[in-house]
């Protein structure tokens, strides 16, 4: 028995996981409301008839987080606030056939590439026209844009290839099409994304064409800001870095992830480099790149990592000095090389060496904050929040990196650039003045 009235052709879209899910949202957002439904992002409302969920599969944390808001929904639908839940994504490609055992109240299950058909179950039509024409969920100033879906790189920790299958590039006329679009409508600034940049265009043009990609996209009128993110070590295309320096609108930043500093555990991960090819990768990057920021994500506690191996790594980031860094903890993903050894690393144990890289990332990058009191940089606003407007600097990717905050007593339009003087900062955070 329904407990509220549910707003008829209403759609509540779900979005877990990481930036690339987000994209997959917002072109079904694009195509929902194309198709005439009133569609909402996360809405508190509990009104709508639909829900979909649009889940993470990637790590143990995220699968649980997946599987606790299907089941919040679920029970939702049972207690008649919703009368549809669907569920789309890495989890429900990777784990649909016990998942619909297990949880037999969800409605419909779809794979993370199967949109589509999706849109056939709420009787919509998969408009063509609307492709590149994507409503976005962030603030407008600022687009993630998927450059390729799948990897084949064969990391022997990651299951992404299982879950979202092989390289596919978009075309450079899509993209175009889509940044033309994205800057008509007030996006600023373009994050590039994919499971790796890198491999961009070797399937549908037999090179590496990033650096054109890059190239072509800094001509759209409008786009201040072009940031690279999840650019794979192994045959990086140098010159992606030419255009880089080139081309005022490319953001002087890299995303990298390099998972650890142990030549040992690199091939033991299948990540088709050294430590010492990667040292000197990220020296050649920064001798072209002059002031450039570069961010990389490690794992530890992988099966075979020892303490002399940890150390290894924490050793690699103490002279490394990366400007930005997250930690991932080792999990087990099923049908991935690494989960045929022994997981031999103790949770308490994981959770120390993440404390300790974390620990030693906070001073560095305390100390190089501190080296930029005094100096003036160009800002990109993204919201109030509090007593302070928050924005970003070329440096600084939306969520995971640094902000800049200014007192509201100093006023600044979200989505505005402005040039703000740092007056001081904290680990992660600088406080300044519009100048």
């Amino acid at each position: 028995m329904k407990t509220k009235t549910l707003r008829k052709n209403k759609v509540n879209i779900v979005t877990l996981g990481c930036s690339k899910n987000l994209v997959d949202s917002e072109n079904l957002f694009t195509q929902l409301k194309g198709n005439g439904y009133a569609v909402s992002h996360e809405s508190q409302q509990d009104d709508s008839q639909i829900v979909v969920i649009n889940t993470c599969g990637f790590i143990d944390n995220a699968k649980q987080e997946s599987i606790d808001t299907i089941l919040r929904y679920v029970d939702a639908k049972a207690e008649g606030m919703v009368e549809k839940v669907y569920v789309t994504g890495c989890l429900s490609q990777r784990y649909k056939d016990e998942l619909e055992v297990e949880i037999p109240e969800v409605d419909a299950w779809f794979g993370s590439n199967e949109m589509p058909r999706l849109l056939k179950t709420l009787k919509a039509d998969y408009k063509h026209e609307l492709v590149g024409e994507r409503l976005l969920t962030t603030p407008a100033h600022y687009a993630y844009m998927k450059i390729a879906e799948g990897c084949d790189r064969p990391c022997s920790f990651c299951a992404i290839p299982l879950m979202r299958g092989k390289h596919v590039s978009r075309s450079i006329d899509d993209l175009l099409t889509e940044a033309k679009s994205l800057a008509r409508r007030g996006t600023k600034e373009l994050i590039l994304i994919a499971q790796d940049l890198t491999y961009y265009g070797l399937d549908i043009y037999k090179k590496r064409n990033l650096a054109e990609l890059m190239d072509r996209l800094s001509d759209v009128e409008g786009i201040d800001w072009i940031r690279l993110q999840y650019a794979y070590p192994a045959g990086f295309p140098m010159d992606v870095l030419d255009v880089m320096n080139a081309k005022p609108n490319i953001a002087k930043y890299l995303d990298m992830p390099l998972q650890t500093g142990s030549t040992e555990l690199l091939k033991l991960m299948r990540r088709g480099i050294t430590r010492e090819k990667t040292e000197d990768l990220i020296h050649t990057i920064r001798d072209k790149v002059p002031g450039i920021a570069l961010r990389t994500t490690l794992i530890v506690g992988h099966p075979g990592e020892t303490e002399e191996l940890f150390e290894e790594t924490y050793r690699f980031v103490e002279k490394m000095r990366f400007d930005r860094l997250g930690v991932f903890q080792y999990s087990h993903e099923d049908q991935t090389h690494s989960a045929t050894m022994e997981d031999n690393v103790p949770a308490e144990v994981k959770q120390e060496r993440a404390d300790d890289i974390m620990e030693l990332q906070q001073g560095i990058s305390l100390e190089l904050n501190q080296a930029k009191v005094g100096n003036t940089y160009k800002v990109l606003f993204d919201r109030k929040e509090g007593g302070y407007f928050v924005g970003r600097t070329e440096s600084d990717s939306p969520e995971v990196d640094n902000e800049v905050l200014v007192p509201a007593s100093q006023y600044v339009r979200q989505g505005d650039f402005a040039q703000v003087r740092i007056t001081s900062v904290e680990e992660f955070d600088l406080y300044g003045e519009l100048v």
